[in-house]
């Protein structure tokens, strides 16, 4: 029996998905254009599988997608960082033609053994000389590089890489290589510009993955009542929607605690006194989600200040996304545009999670001296 995922990417023969078939359609229509994508949203709202359900279909159609995870690299040198993102492009390239049961050439084989990537400038290179180097059939030689958690790049590496992909982009070269790119991590581009200058990556096609619909809540929901046989009260999958306004995570952490937590008879309806105690748990209990969320609003004293006033129902912020502050809450899936054109809290599960860690303590009373007047 599958679950509701709330770790890590979800996977179709493991985890209820929701199919985002609209989006994944848009992702890959992009890629065929030779498109340069970004994608940079909150943890766990799905940007890394709905990539690789992206991947998936492109590897079907014969294009050669790459895919590279900058996590581990924050703390790397700018050559150690190249050395190891050209030991992966190996491994990936190797494993694109298992899956395809075919080998590489040998004049490939011998190229990718006698090459050394160190810097922005060899990579370039080694991508030039590798399209040549691709079966020339169908779409064999347009390489999608996709690079999930963007953020993890040596602070030193940004620009020049950036610079790199950007020299490739505008390039008078036949076939480009890569020929799409798709950049996936929490971190805006822009806030990646660590000495403050203007990004040279100014080519992108940004990508906006939205939270669920009501009835995207209603699918995943529905493909555990097929399985299982357990229905749900019609107004919980309203309720869910309600509660997290379609945050991933939130609303398959609702769905686990429904269907595996609360010991709910598989032959009885999951009703609203259920849907109460899920929600009762939801709102005192530490997850990694929620702990990720007030981790990264106590990085900066000026988010704790603003969220503050918009809570406040007498002072509230409006909301503009040129503020530095406004726009990285964003990034960070905590604040919202409401239809006023004020700024709100995401979701209501948000909401009170920051209300109860930032709210103020009560002040200390004063000693009453003996020379005190009572009052």
């Amino acid at each position: 029996m599958r679950t509701f995922g709330t770790q890590g990417p979800v996977n179709p023969q493991e985890n209820y998905v929701v199919s985002r078939t609209e989006e994944i359609a848009d992702c890959i229509d992009r890629v065929k254009k030779g498109k340069y994508i970004v994608l940079f949203a909150p943890r766990q709202t799905g940007k890394t599988t709905l990539f690789r359900s992206a991947i998936d279909a492109l590897i079907a159609e014969a294009y050669f997608p790459i895919q590279l995870n900058f996590k581990l690299y924050v703390d790397c040198s700018v050559s150690d960082f190249y050395i190891s993102v050209y030991r992966r492009l190996r491994e990936e390239i190797n494993g694109i033609f298992e899956k395809r049961g075919t080998i590489p050439s040998r004049v490939l084989n011998q190229f990718l053994d006698n090459t050394e990537v160190t810097n922005q400038v060899s990579m370039i290179e080694f991508f030039r000389q590798l399209v040549n180097l691709l079966p020339a059939h169908d779409n064999s030689q347009k390489v999608v590089l996709i690079i999930d958690e963007f953020d993890g790049i040596p602070p030193d590496a940004v620009r020049g890489f950036l610079h790199s992909l950007r020299y490739i982009y505008l390039g008078q070269s036949e076939v480009r290589c890569p020929y799409s790119v798709g950049i996936i991590g929490v971190k805006d581009i822009t806030q990646l510009n660590y000495d403050g200058s203007i990004s040279p990556f100014n080519i992108q096609d940004e990508f906006h993955l939205p939270n669920f619909t009501l009835a995207q809540v209603h699918e995943l929901l529905e493909q555990y009542t097929e399985e299982v046989g357990q229905a749900f009260a019609p107004e919980i999958i309203t309720a869910i929607h309600k509660q997290t306004a379609g945050q991933p995570f939130l609303v398959n952490r609702y769905a686990q605690i429904l269907t595996e937590e609360m010991g709910v008879p598989k032959l009885e309806t999951i009703a609203m006194t259920h849907f109460s105690k899920a929600h009762t748990q939801l709102l005192r209990e530490r997850n990694i989600h929620i702990e990720y969320l007030l981790t990264n609003i106590r990085r900066n004293p000026l988010f704790e200040s603003l969220l503050t006033r918009v809570i406040s129902y007498k002072r509230g912020v409006r909301f503009n996304i040129d503020n530095e502050i406004i726009d990285e809450l964003v990034t960070y899936g905590v604040i919202a545009k409401r239809p006023d054109g004020m700024c709100g809290i995401a979701n209501p599960i948000y909401r009170h999670h920051i209300q109860e860690n930032f709210k103020p303590l009560p002040s200390k009373p004063q000693a009453r001296t003996p020379d005190t007047p009572l009052r």
